[in-house]
């Protein structure tokens, strides 16, 4: 009776092909790091010279709630749940997840069963007899292992893991982002519609001082033109509200938007910008607020995929070595299909090597490289661009806070010259043209002062999204191939 255990031989034949695994490391395409060669500055040159104390420690995930703004607040909760962009990245994130998965499968043995039972009759030529009929059983395993030789299927698995880990700060870019997009609505609708009051209270004082003109023009004390005049500042100051409304309107309705529900739905109560408050920033290193942004720590990603992606495709230039193997059991009775005699198997090895392709497995390297040079520049122009964007940041925070002081001082002067300009026009001791020229000094200089604190309240925010906002890194979801994640906040490497 044939024995149901393979010969001793062609076990220790495969066994042996099995053994190049060990050595498929030592032949893997070797992956480039993902450097940048940038050489980065030690300080940022708009930074305070010395350190503040009190200033905001990073990162600081809600890093909006040092305005004291509490509509702010409940606008960023809903815009980090509802936000559809922050919907779509999360979706791009499952399927690289997916993709390492897929990519890993490659590293690991397939294996299909298989279960057959079949009735054939042959035909008689003999017309007076019946013809013979047959029954057959089976069942059996087959196997299928890719010897990884090259290193190519790890180099891809490699590539799914950076494109994952893309996809992963990609999250972190959108909602900074969204954040960034959300205070710069919300300030906008808040500037607007304190200049709005404002811009009333300039049309209350210009109707009120029309009025004492056309009093005296009853009198004999004024003319026409004197009325006429005033008329137009009337018309200016009430032709300057609509604007106003629609840029309130406008950014109301794109919270909307950013928050996830339809527009018109976000109804923003009116403060004074006075009341908020701007926290105080301290920037750090360079290195560090590189190691912060989720944009920088992308496109590094993504250049680590494109080098594994070289590799691979370098890789695909030699032969590749393949396993297969069989084993099962066959009966032309159910009843004998588990004895010992009805076992079969089949072992084989096989080598494909590219011969002639048209030069289209050279031409995917070149392919492959130019996307390596193309994202290798991306990346440096991330890393000039977000220190570009530190600097611009810092220096518009400290640049429009200079400026609010000195709009204040110029709308305290303001304020005092008409104070006297209107004592002296009820007495009747002052020229109307300097009544008009003190008047007009004053309403701009009223918007001046609520133009400037909008746009010191946006230079902070733009701050705070410039040095990475505090974003929480997305660890990855525990699945075999799956990347380690960092258990820190955000990334405190520095870009290379």
């Amino acid at each position: 009776m044939p024995s149901p255990i393979p010969d001793r031989r062609f076990l220790l034949r495969a066994t042996s092909l099995l053994g190049l695994t060990a050595m498929a490391s030592g032949c893997a395409a070797r992956i480039d790091p993902a450097a940048s060669g940038l050489r980065l500055p030690s300080f940022f040159r708009a930074a305070n010279a010395e350190p503040v104390p009190d200033a905001m420690r990073w990162p600081d995930a809600s890093w909006w709630q040092g305005f004291n703004a509490p509509q702010l607040d409940q606008l960023m909760q809903a815009a980090m749940a509802g936000n559809l962009d922050l919907a779509a990245a999360a979706a791009r994130l499952r399927q690289a997840d997916a993709e390492v998965r897929i990519s890993g499968a490659a590293l690991l043995p397939t294996v299909d069963g298989d279960i057959q039972a079949a009735r054939s009759r042959s035909s008689n030529r003999n017309l007076g007899s019946s013809a013979s009929a047959n029954n057959s059983f089976g069942t059996g395993l087959s196997a299928s292992y890719e010897l990884d030789f090259w290193g190519r299927n790890r180099a891809i698995l490699d590539s799914a893991r950076s494109s994952a880990t893309a996809a992963r700060y990609a999250i972190g870019v959108t909602a900074l982002s969204t954040q960034s997009s959300v205070a710069t609505a919300l300030f906008n609708v808040l500037g607007a519609q304190e200049q709005l009051e404002i811009q009333r209270g300039n049309l209350e004082v210009a109707e009120r001082n029309l009025s004492i003109l056309r009093q005296r023009v009853a009198v004999g004390t004024a003319t026409g033109l004197d009325v006429a005049q005033q008329e137009t500042v009337v018309a200016q100051q009430r032709a300057a509200i609509p604007p106003l409304q629609q840029t309130a309107e406008q950014n109301s309705f794109a919270l909307g938007t950013l928050t996830g529900v339809a527009p018109g739905e976000i109804d923003i109560r009116a403060v004074r910008l006075d009341s908020l408050v701007v926290p105080v920033i301290e920037p750090g290193l360079p290195s560090e607020v590189l190691a912060r942004r989720p944009d920088v720590q992308q496109a590094e990603a993504n250049l680590a995929a494109a080098n594994a992606n070289v590799a691979a495709a370098r890789a695909a230039l030699f032969p590749t070595i393949a396993l297969t193997g069989s084993g099962g059991l066959q009966s032309l009775a159910l009843d004998t299909l588990l004895r010992p005699g009805a076992t079969v198997y089949s072992l084989a090895a096989g080598l494909t090597a590219p011969i002639f392709d048209g030069g289209a497995l050279r031409a995917q390297v070149e392919q492959f490289s130019a996307r390596q040079a193309e994202l290798l520049a991306d990346y440096r122009r991330t890393i000039l661009a977000a220190l570009q964007d530190t600097e611009t940041s810092l220096s518009a925070l400290r640049r429009t806070t200079e400026a609010l002081q000195l709009q204040r001082v110029r709308a305290e002067a303001a304020q005092r010259a008409y104070a006297i300009a209107d004592a002296q026009l009820q007495a009747g001791t002052v020229d109307l043209l300097t009544v008009l020229s003190v008047q007009s000094s004053l309403f701009t200089a009223r918007n001046a002062v609520a133009q400037a604190q909008t746009d010191r309240l946006q230079a902070a925010a733009a701050l705070f999204t410039a040095l990475g906002g505090g974003w929480t890194y997305v660890p990855p979801a525990s699945a075999p191939f799956a990347e380690a994640a960092p258990a820190a906040v955000g990334r405190m490497s520095p870009p290379r």
